[in-house]
């Protein structure tokens, strides 16, 4: 057994004020058991605009805010699903929104870098979404195979539209956790949201952890919130609507085991998926 926790923030552009949020989640916390600690997209600092994420990029591997989530995962023996936040890329003028896996040691286990990016139209205050303009997108699939939650999958809000990248990611062995770090908008959510999560974690047979952003932000972006942990059944097992919180489930692999022998669509499937 392990424990799947996601947090619900409203984060700000002050990264401290949002990693001190954080903290305070975690010290919260009895861990008893592997735990893992999904954050929300741009945890460390949203609402400040492109051009502040890029002013806070780090380079992989160094800097406050990974220093910070290195050692809050090992005080509090948690794994940290590090949301997305800005890591510096390969252009001068653009970031990687970068989704970084830390084990409860504090070790940084892998990166995964926003494939998907959200430019598109939206009937809501922003309008205008275009993520490309300070955003570079990654090119590679992340999963870890060997963690105590199983097979465990990375990817990052507008990600979830796009299913060939969650089977991509089980071609070679099926997917047991999902971890989707997010910041939804209000307008988007409220019509998406629930039916894509659960899609994926019916899809893939596996538990889903979203974990968004909710409430107004300081450049009066709308969040929708409604953080969930979805069951391989595609049941809600937790879910917290729109306040700022944590929500937890426990992690069964024998239901993972059960629903696989009775319908197993991993080896019914005819098709393939690959990133182009």
């Amino acid at each position: 057994m392990a424990n799947l926790i996601a947090l619900q923030m409203t984060s700000t552009p002050d990264v401290t004020e949002n990693l001190d949020h954080v903290e305070q989640q975690l010290a919260r916390l009895t861990v008893n058991e592997p735990t893992l600690v999904v954050l929300p997209e741009c945890f460390a600092c949203f609402g400040g605009g492109d051009k502040v994420l890029l002013s806070i990029a780090e380079p992989l591997g160094k800097g406050p805010i990974q220093s910070r989530l290195s050692h809050m995962a090992k005080q509090y023996g948690v794994w940290l699903v590090a949301g997305s936040m800005p890591l510096e890329g390969t252009h001068p003028d653009k970031f990687t929104a970068s989704c970084l896996l830390i084990n409860d040691a504090g070790e940084r286990v892998t990166e995964y870098q926003k494939i998907h990016l959200f430019d598109v139209q939206v009937a809501d205050n922003t309008k205008t979404y275009c993520e490309s303009k300070y955003t570079q997108a990654g090119s590679t699939l992340v999963s870890v195979k060997d963690t105590p939650f199983g097979h465990l999958g990375l990817a990052i809000c507008y990600d979830v539209r796009f299913p060939g990248l969650f089977q991509a990611m089980a071609e070679h062995q099926a997917l047991d956790v999902i971890a989707l770090p997010a910041a939804f908008t209000q307008k988007t959510g409220e019509a998406h949201w629930q039916a894509l999560i659960k899609a994926r974690a019916i899809e893939n047979q596996c538990y889903l952890v979203a974990a968004g952003q909710t409430g107004i932000h300081a450049n009066q972006r709308q969040t929708h919130g409604h953080s969930c942990i979805i069951s391989p059944w595609g049941e809600t097992l937790a879910e917290i609507p729109q306040s700022v919180g944590a929500i937890d489930a426990q992690l069964d692999p024998t239901i993972v085991n059960r629903i696989r022998r009775d319908m197993p669509v991993y080896s019914h499937n005819k098709f393939r998926s690959y990133l182009v």
